[in-house]
């Protein structure tokens, strides 16, 4: 396995640490342990190894390229990496009660949609290449999710009488400003692959 999949795939096994530095653990909320995780170590430290997992998506693409190292594993994988990556972090969000489900499934349903487009597209023998909108799509959702794990240290900043988890502040305002963008530029991107490739998916469906 070279090198860029294993960058790939170390992408995957970060996840599971990285909400576990997020969340509480289950069933021991008032746990010694689960406080550590909600106060600003826990959160720093999560907030660390999840840009280091979005360093990994950047590099394996430029090593990958660079070194020839193009692999039908590291097309298959690495996207699978992103998706995994973004949906885990958002759903730790919703069930810490920052952003509301419906963000999550707009943001799911928007990846299975043009996954589903490019294994339509695969199995008529063409690619669709990312869009430049889908790339900074996910140059948001990273930045929306690395903002949202420091958001809580910013609010104990302004005013340490509130509690770690404390939002609904005005502190928060620049995080719900970063969902909403995050949102339109999903639904955008989304919208931008369907009408893209509209007619090429009109002749798949008649086959």
């Amino acid at each position: 396995m070279n090198i860029a999949n294993k960058l790939t795939l170390s992408r995957i096994i970060m996840i599971p640490f990285i909400l576990f530095f997020l969340l509480p653990l289950p069933y021991c909320e008032t746990c010694a342990f689960s406080g550590f995780i909600v106060s600003a170590p826990g959160r720093v430290i999560a907030f660390v190894l999840f840009v280091l997992a979005a360093m990994t998506d950047l590099l394996d693409g430029m090593l990958a390229r660079k070194q020839g190292l193009v692999s039908n594993f590291g097309k298959l994988v690495d996207p699978i990496a992103d998706k995994l990556l973004v949906l885990s972090v958002f759903t730790a969000f919703v069930q810490l009660g920052r952003i509301s489900t419906f963000v999550i499934v707009l943001i799911a349903a928007r990846e299975f949609i043009v996954t589903g487009i490019r294994v339509i597209s695969i199995e008529q023998g063409q690619i669709i290449a990312a869009s430049w909108f889908g790339k900074i799509k996910t140059i948001f959702q990273i930045i929306t999710l690395g903002a949202l794990m420091f958001e809580p240290i910013i609010v104990q900043w302004f005013d340490p009488s509130l509690p770690f988890l404390g939002y609904g502040q005005p502190w928060t305002i620049p995080g719900d400003v970063l969902v909403a963008i995050t949102l339109l530029l999903t639904v955008f991107s989304g919208l931008g692959y369907w009408l893209k490739n509209r007619e090429f998916l009109s002749d798949a469906m008649r086959v």
